[in-house]
């Protein structure tokens, strides 16, 4: 099984874990972060701010991570804290802040879970609307704020060849798939974390297996194919 892997230099670690052994493995990087520098996003956070601190803190991914001791002088003292995947709720306890509720198959499930207002989003620039547009038809003042930005690679000759000989290939990002599409083959299963990203793919590919863990495992090595 020949397998690319998609992250970033240093982020492809626990995806490989997951592999079934005797897989050919190939690192193409199509994705490279841009952090902000954390006084612009205390700029930031300080114009979003409204009289009020915020009730709710929602934190998209792990990258916002670094940022969230800036967000939590904008809450109130008894602020609920809710996570989007389980490696952002990991970073997030690993940083000593509880999470009430994590979201696992994308950000838009966490909104019967948040009850106060107003309510924070920190994450990419890209984030999906969905959650923001649906706590606001609730009559919730929301706000969000970009602290990163993740920006696509475009594959070299390398790259690209190894994309299009792949049984199995790992997106992580929206950006990423679009350095991909038209590259990876139809026959291959494109491997993503969640609902956002395998949205994305899905406009595109056919065979989309949705969900990173260690299940993964078993999964590719189904008789009949991976299985969703």
């Amino acid at each position: 099984m020949r397998v690319v892997l998609t992250r970033e230099e240093g982020r492809n670690a626990e995806l490989t874990a997951w592999l079934p052994d005797g897989c050919e493995v190939v690192e193409v990087p199509l994705t490279e972060t841009h952090y902000l520098e954390r006084t612009e996003v205390g700029r930031r956070l300080d114009a979003a701010a409204t009289e009020e601190h915020w009730a709710s803190l929602i934190i998209t991914s792990a990258r916002a991570v670094r940022y969230v001791d800036l967000a939590l002088a904008h809450c109130t003292g008894a602020v609920e804290v809710f996570s989007v995947g389980p490696k952002t709720t990991r970073a997030l306890e690993a940083a000593g802040v509880a999470v009430r509720v994590q979201s696992v198959g994308g950000a838009i499930d966490l909104s019967r879970q948040i009850r106060h207002g107003p309510v924070a989003l920190v994450g990419a620039a890209t984030m999906r609307p969905e959650l923001a547009d649906d706590l606001r038809t609730r009559g919730l003042v929301v706000a969000t704020i970009a602290c990163y930005e993740t920006r696509p690679i475009v594959p070299d000759e390398i790259g690209r060849a190894a994309l299009g000989a792949a049984d199995v290939v790992f997106i992580g990002a929206p950006s990423a798939w679009a350095s991909a599409k038209g590259v990876v083959p139809e026959a291959a299963w494109v491997v993503v974390p969640g609902a956002s990203t395998a949205r994305s793919v899905r406009a595109d590919h056919a065979r989309v297996l949705e969900g990173w863990g260690p299940s993964l495992r078993t999964r590719l090595l189904a008789p009949d194919g991976p299985t969703g």
